[in-house]
């Protein structure tokens, strides 16, 4: 069998479930670095790598011409491109940021639960390459570096096991941490806090389409929240024991 058969192989293949202690630990793990501030500062560059990714996906999807991505130390990203000024491909685009993150967790998910754990790290890393592409300044590219040299370390040299545990890590991490900018987002358009969401994408979704800003962040909470559940429920089949 030849080395590309054999790797095929490998990612198409199946893998065992991990226990259910497992999974639970996994969670638990992902929710403590999500709420805790230090590592949200470090782990959260990974919800901006999609967030951005997502604006970037998106845009070529719609028609629009992609020019870059910027990523920065302070968690921040914007994402450069060209075409119409108005129009569904614009909205469209806008839009992708905040849901993006919890959408890639449910589709982690969707693939765990199938057993796919191999195919999960793999499709991560050709996002991530896909991204790295786009990137257009030196910090960005070295995060995206960094989070795909994690993702390929464990996929290619760990045991299953290990493998099950930082894929369901990964997963858990996406649904939470696609929360979190949601959540934070939703408090920036109340009262007094209002200027800090001006620029936002819920800022710029308001002026192309004329609908409230808090329109938006409603839409990106009810997704965000209903991948969490989605991605749950498959992560954590009906009758599990922990």
């Amino acid at each position: 069998m030849s080395v590309l058969a054999r790797l095929w192989d490998r990612v198409a293949g199946t893998q065992p479930l991990p226990p259910a202690w497992v999974i639970a630990g996994t969670a638990l793990a992902a929710l403590a670095v999500v709420l805790n501030p230090g590592s949200w500062r470090l782990a959260g560059q990974v919800i901006t790598i999609a967030h951005e990714g997502g604006h970037a996906l998106v845009s070529v999807l719609s028609g629009r011409r992609l020019d870059g991505i910027r990523l920065h130390a302070d968690s921040s990203g914007v994402t450069y491109s060209r075409g119409k000024r108005t129009g569904p491909g614009l909205v469209l685009t806008a839009a992708a940021g905040y849901v993006m993150p919890s959408l890639l967790g449910a589709g982690a998910a969707w693939l765990l639960t199938a057993r796919h754990l191999t195919a999960m790290l793999w499709l991560a890393l050709v996002l991530l390459a896909a991204t790295f592409l786009a990137v257009r300044n030196l910090f960005g590219a070295m995060a995206v570096l960094v989070t795909a040299g994690a993702v390929f370390a464990v996929s290619y040299y760990a045991s299953a096991a290990v493998q099950a545990g930082f894929a369901y890590v990964a997963a858990w991490f996406l649904l939470f941490g696609g929360v979190r900018p949601v959540v934070e987002l939703a408090r920036g358009t109340a009262g007094r806090h209002r200027r800090w969401a001006r620029g936002s994408d819920a800022d710029q979704l308001a002026r192309l389409t004329g609908t409230p800003a808090g329109l938006w962040v409603t839409l990106f909470v009810l997704v965000s929240l209903a991948a969490l559940i989605v991605g749950a429920r498959l992560l954590v089949p009906p009758g599990t024991h922990f």
